[in-house]
């Protein structure tokens, strides 16, 4: 649709309301990458199907995406459901599509249901994506990195400091792989599939170039720039359905409410958006509320879904 406000302006109007929000919320202090990133660093980018770029603030300082990367390996296990690999059952029979209520790194809910993870966008449903990617792809970090330097158009880096703590400090992902191994749901070596998970979450990106990298799901599993297909139609869907129910971690209600398109976020402050037909969007301001997600960055949401009229409902 045409935009009857300039974008630029309002994006900065939206950085006034939403920036000051982030002194109430906590930058998640085990990402040693963020120490020296002031705590009121704020950026907010557009970009619409046409290649039209808005962007307000630090959204040209690329931070490590952490969860975000969930969607783009659930994505690259989807191109595998397209081109014939049966992967799509598989997926769906060793990954639920609910949301948890419960934090992202829960065990307690994975014991209790054996194993299966509620879905993709918790980490435990995230190791089990690895899992089938090291399974099915000659070199899953490699392809997974390359898929998203094709959705931005650039070459990205990768935040070793991220990288160490997943190999030194991610106790807990790690019982929740072996634990899922123990009920026989995954099919590698834990270790093999954490490795892959690290080099994920490490990917460092900005909010401009995440903005243009979901831009293929608001337009039907086409990456708008090339006009290559990326996967099917109903696999977009699928993926952005996931993202409203599940995003957002246990907050996932909430978007739906205040925000109303699909969502996901990363615990280094970043949150892609997708409004289907129009837009791919990204924030990233550090701070976290007690949920996981950017504070600064809920509120600029809300407060573009609102000034906008971009919710779904």
């Amino acid at each position: 649709m045409p935009f009857d406000q300039d974008l630029d302006q309002l994006l900065a109007d939206i950085a006034e309301v939403a920036a000051p929000r982030a002194s109430e919320g906590e930058v998640a202090t085990y990402i040693p990458s963020l120490e020296d990133v002031p705590e009121d660093t704020f950026g907010l980018a557009v970009v619409e199907l046409d290649g039209t770029e808005h962007v307000t603030g630090e959204a040209d300082v690329p931070f490590p995406i952490q969860s975000i990367s969930k969607v783009f390996s659930l994505v690259h296990a989807m191109q595998k459901a397209d081109a014939g690999e049966g992967v799509a059952k598989e997926l769906w029979e060793r990954v639920g599509r609910e949301p948890s209520g419960d934090p992202f790194n829960s065990l307690v809910q994975l014991e209790h249901e054996r194993g299966i993870p509620r879905n993709p966008m918790i980490n435990a449903g995230a190791l089990v994506v690895d899992d089938i990617l090291l399974s099915r792809c000659a070199d899953p970090i490699r392809e997974t990195k390359e898929l998203l330097e094709k959705l931005c158009g650039e070459e990205l880096g990768v935040d070793e400091t991220v990288l160490r703590r997943e190999g030194t400090r991610g106790h807990r992902n790690l019982a929740m792989a072996y634990l899922m191994s123990s009920f026989g749901n995954l099919e590698n070596d834990p270790h093999d599939v954490l490795d892959v998970y690290g080099h994920q979450c490490a990917v460092q990106m900005t909010a401009r170039q995440l903005a243009r990298a979901v831009r293929f799901l608001a337009n039907g599993g086409v990456e708008p720039a090339s006009g290559e297909r990326i996967v099917s139609a109903e696999l977009a869907r699928r993926v952005n359905a996931v993202m409203l129910t599940t995003g957002t971690y246990d907050n996932a209600g909430e978007f739906a409410f205040n925000v109303g398109f699909p969502c996901k976020s990363g615990v280094a402050g970043g949150i892609v958006g997708v409004v289907t037909g129009e837009l791919g969007v990204c924030v990233w301001s550090p701070p976290l509320d007690p949920t996981g997600n950017s504070l600064a960055g809920r509120v600029a949401l809300h407060e573009l879904s609102e000034r906008l009229g971009l919710s779904l409902f």
